[in-house]
């Protein structure tokens, strides 16, 4: 999906425009992939743009770079106001938000405790990331022949800019296979995530979405989804899951930032029907919350122009 251009980005405390917002070729994340980054979405709502769940987003940015040994110049709230100063000032009414913390230009090799750190936001208007007919219909899922790596190898818990190529490979796969997604699966055999989403099935009415143990991202929309289903009485769980429980499940959707909540139609051509109706109470719900209609979880929206 291409980038629609907006006025300003964010780079370490300055709006620069967006043309101008450029890194040297010598920079150490670029050869290395040392760096850490949040998705984040604004949407427009009846008091303005709303980012939704911002400061849980940038204390799990704050995590990712501790567990990657970054020294972040910036403190939480100090890039809360940055975010919003970035979706003020390029005046869109909703867009997807990236902040990406990493090793800078000046220094190069595998260590990178010597590096300048540099911080940058750029926002811009984003569509459906997994499209509209799969918000609507659901999408097709294939496990992926590529293995969530074993958080003691990269840990899973950070969301750091090299582990993603784990992720673009089973994408590439996935797409070339002619489906919409990747499942991977952990070192251990359960369903840990898919590329850049959390995963769910329903089974008896009951919600169940694989531990971080397998390898999941502790995923904030996941987070959100947990709370709604709970709210609506949905019994709602953490455990393991086979790549079979894909198959046999009653229904199943994802959640991420980028995706929102997505109905799953199929996995590895199992077909699961129509999108059912937990995951429609849920993915409902979720539209309502981020739009700031629901009272219950206002908290969750950061206004902009507060």
């Amino acid at each position: 999906m291409p980038l629609e251009k907006v006025s300003k980005i964010w780079m370490d405390g300055e709006l620069v425009d967006w043309d101008e917002a450029k890194v040297h070729v010598l920079t150490h994340a670029l050869h290395y992939g040392f760096g850490v980054f949040e998705g984040i979405r604004a949407y427009e709502t009846a008091r303005g743009p709303a980012v939704f769940r911002l400061r849980e987003h940038i204390e799990r940015l704050h995590n990712s770079a501790r567990i990657m040994m970054i020294d972040l110049t910036y403190s939480v709230d100090e890039l809360v106001e940055a975010v919003k100063e970035t979706v003020r000032v390029n005046e869109i009414p909703s867009c997807y938000i990236r902040p990406i913390v990493y090793t800078g230009y000046g220094e190069m090799g595998l260590n990178p405790l010597p590096c300048p750190i540099s911080t940058t936001i750029a926002v811009w208007p984003w569509g459906t990331y997994l499209g509209d007919e799969g918000i609507k219909n659901g999408i097709r899922l294939k496990i992926s022949s590529w293995q969530r790596h074993d958080p003691n190898a990269i840990p899973p818990a950070a969301k750091a800019t090299g582990m993603y190529i784990n992720s673009s490979l089973a994408k590439v796969e996935a797409l070339k296979a002619g489906y919409d997604e990747a499942v991977l699966l952990s070192p251990q055999g359960y369903v840990s995530e898919c590329t850049g989403e959390n995963i769910f099935i329903v089974k008896n009415g009951r919600i169940i979405t694989p531990p971080v143990s397998a390898g999941a991202l502790e995923g904030i929309t996941q987070d959100s989804v947990a709370t709604i289903a709970r709210d609506l009485g949905i019994e709602y769980t953490t455990g393991n899951i086979l790549r079979s429980d894909l198959y046999t499940a009653d229904e199943a959707f994802l959640s991420g930032t980028a995706a929102e909540v997505v109905p799953i139609r199929s996995v590895d051509d199992r077909d699961l029907g129509e999108p059912g109706p937990v995951t429609r109470r849920i993915q409902d719900t979720y539209f309502s919350v981020v739009k700031g209609e629901v009272d219950r979880y206002k908290d969750w929206n950061e206004y902009v122009n507060a």
